[in-house]
């Protein structure tokens, strides 16, 4: 019977009220007239997400499916992530050209020899430490330029122990830090050359470059220097730079 009053909305007849429909359906069986034109539990059950707007079709507990959302593919601001950290950013406080420290100059820096040989050994082993007198870190690059006497004079700079670069960049000192450099005064008894004093020019950036003036050091006594004299890489670790010298 319910079939029969909604097949009239494919007849001729279809342009009467719903209320004429009613009306009919009444007519042939009082006790469906409430029911007859109405979809039953079982039709509502049957209806589809595409029937109605889904409750996760915009949202869902993350708002996965709104663009920008929390967790969902789109980060909440462009060029940052879900947390809100520049893309490409550790999050971190320190690292990359913002913790750039500055080369040591050498009004930061004080300087001093220690002799490594006893007293009746014939004296060529000898340590630079170089200590930060400034108030603030910086760095010392590389190796000392070494030039033995006056620096007017001296026709070249003492070789470099190429083994002992650490490979670790340069070596950041705070205030009141310490860096060592050995120095081997000879090994090959030719040319020598005996003084006292050296004069030292700090490393600049740039291996080979030149980063102070030039600056008098004194030797704990004089010292007879020749062509195998060698010196180190600037290390935090008197022990490592003085290996590479006390075996010859």
């Amino acid at each position: 019977m319910k079939s029969a009053v909604c097949n009239n909305r494919g007849t001729s007849a279809w342009p009467r009220s719903w209320k004429s429909c009613a009306v009919g359906a009444a007519a042939v069986a009082a006790m469906l007239a409430s029911t007859a034109c109405e979809p039953s539990e079982t039709e509502g059950a049957g209806s589809t997400a595409s029937d109605r707007p889904s409750a996760t079709s915009t949202t869902s507990a993350t708002g996965s499916a709104e663009p920008g959302a929390a967790g969902s593919g789109d980060s909440a601001t462009p060029g940052t992530t879900g947390s809100g950290t520049p893309k490409g950013s550790s999050g971190g406080t320190g690292g990359g050209s913002g913790g750039t420290v500055p080369a040591c100059t050498a009004e930061d820096l004080s300087f001093g020899t220690t002799l490594e040989d006893g007293k009746s050994e014939v004296p060529k082993h000898l340590l630079i430490t170089v200590t930060n007198a400034g108030d603030k870190k910086c760095n010392v690059y590389h190796y000392p330029h070494i030039f033995l006497g006056d620096y007017a004079e001296a026709r070249y700079p003492m070789d470099v122990y190429e083994d002992s670069d650490p490979k670790s960049g340069p070596v950041s000192l705070a205030p009141g830090d310490e860096a060592y450099a050995a120095m081997l005064a000879s090994s090959v008894p030719m040319d020598q050359y005996e003084t006292n004093a050296i004069t030292l020019l700090l490393h600049g950036r740039d291996l080979g470059s030149d980063g102070s003036e030039p600056i008098g050091v004194d030797l704990p006594r004089v010292v007879a220097f020749d062509d195998g004299a060698r010196v180190t890489y600037w290390t935090t670790a008197s022990g490592y730079a003085l290996d590479f010298i006390m075996s010859s």
